[in-house]
């Protein structure tokens, strides 16, 4: 028997019938059919409300979009962050729906001419990964008679101890490296650009607080030294992110409050060349994660060599993220529940598997749950971000997963 990740505080100690911000899971089921994606948007008010607090209140909140970009949540969030940003083209649009340009940055290598192009004509920043890039992209905006806004992304000479994710002291495709960066954004100013600051990605899925004081103590030591090789103060320094949530057995909440803590004692000592610079974090799944619940249907059960396993007509097609096949080294389990019976004591072991012609495809790995039957509702939590859009949803040709709002 395997364990399982801890319940989200919002259904740790619902009992009986799961709810989601007040709606029965088990009605929802039966109303929008499924697999069925459900995002409460009193979860991710709440993130945002409880950010505001606990951070500095000079440190703007940018929202990831490629954690959960479903329009309505896209809607709901607009009005409660500072910025939005993306990552392709198809992103911008969606950002540029519900956000001016000037509040919608645009990071990721390979970006094509025409969403360089389209990020320039819209007004949105462009966050610079390369000194090709940058050239392109003052070559577009000449074209267009139209002077890009392009902040530098940086390759850090460091790292987020301990995150899910390192993107900083290495060679990466992400990034300016830290002692190129202010070479480009000479360059870009040379070229006619408006500069915009800098991005400092260094991890992500983080849940050490030390960890992460370090590094964006770090961070700000970095842009100080950038921005004094510039010879300019950077308009905005995006400190990253790295906000992680507990997935697994053992993992516990980060503390966000003393990170905000030491955030505001490191900008308070910060550079005298940054005193005019503004700030902001860059988050996606810290926000979105616990909001979402991914709820689908047993169609069969039945017992192998021993073994028994619940087959659901979902998967990782939907949530490969919990099946264990999005960048994780050994497989762990979500947190699930059998959405009829929460709080109710584990009566056998079980495989939770999914519909597809695969052995890849285990949302659950030998758990202990009450006993579940044909017609029953799984509950998969932490569904809200890296959920559909991060998953193989065209493989073998199913229907499409609903996805709702509620709250």
């Amino acid at each position: 028997m395997k364990p399982m990740g801890p319940l989200p505080p919002a259904f740790a100690h619902q009992q009986g019938a799961l709810t989601i911000a007040g709606e029965n899971a088990e009605a929802l089921v039966a109303a929008r059919g499924s697999p069925l994606f459900v995002y409460d948007l009193t979860a991710v008010a709440a993130q945002v409300a409880r950010f505001r607090t606990a951070m500095p209140g000079a440190v703007g909140l940018h929202y990831a979009i490629k954690a959960n970009p479903i329009a309505p949540l896209l809607a709901a969030m607009a009005p409660l962050v500072d910025g939005l940003d993306v990552a392709s083209g198809g992103e911008l649009h969606r950002a540029l729906a519900v956000k001016s340009a000037a509040a919608v940055s645009f990071a990721g290598p390979g970006k094509r001419d025409d969403e360089l192009a389209g990020a320039i004509a819209a007004g949105a920043t462009l966050n610079i990964e390369s000194a090709g890039e940058a050239r392109r992209a003052l070559t577009l905006g000449e074209r267009l008679g139209i002077a890009p806004r392009a902040a530098v992304r940086v390759n850090p000479d460091l790292e987020l101890r301990g995150s899910g994710m390192k993107m900083g002291g290495r060679a990466s495709p992400f990034g300016v490296d830290a002692d190129d960066a202010a070479a480009v954004v000479r360059a870009l100013i040379a070229g006619g650009a408006t500069w915009r600051g800098f991005h400092i990605f260094a991890g992500s899925q983080a849940l050490d607080a030390a960890a992460l004081i370090e590094t964006q103590a770090a961070t700000l030591a970095l842009a100080a030294r950038l921005a004094d090789a510039v010879g300019t103060a950077p308009p905005l320094v995006n400190l990253g992110g790295g906000f992680g949530v507990p997935y697994f057995a053992g993992d516990v909440a980060l503390d966000v409050e003393r990170v905000g803590e030491a955030l505001a004692e490191s900008l308070a000592r910060r550079a005298d060349v940054l005193a005019d610079s503004g700030f902001a974090l860059e988050l996606g799944r810290w926000l979105v994660a616990e909001a979402g619940v991914y709820l689908t249907r047993v169609v069969d059960r039945k017992v192998s060599r021993g073994e028994t396993f619940l087959v659901v007509d979902g998967g990782l097609h939907h949530q490969l993220a919990a099946s264990g096949n999005f960048g994780a080294v050994v497989r762990r389990n979500y947190p699930l529940a059998v959405a009829g019976r929460m709080g109710a004591a584990g009566e056998e072991e079980v495989s939770v598997v999914g519909c597809l012609c695969t052995p890849l495809d285990r949302l659950g790995d030998r758990l202990l749950l009450p006993r579940a039957a044909e017609g029953d509702v799984i509950a998969v939590f932490l569904a809200g971000a890296y959920g559909l859009t991060a998953s193989p949803s065209a493989f073998l040709g199913h229907p499409a997963p609903a996805e709702v709002v509620v709250g």
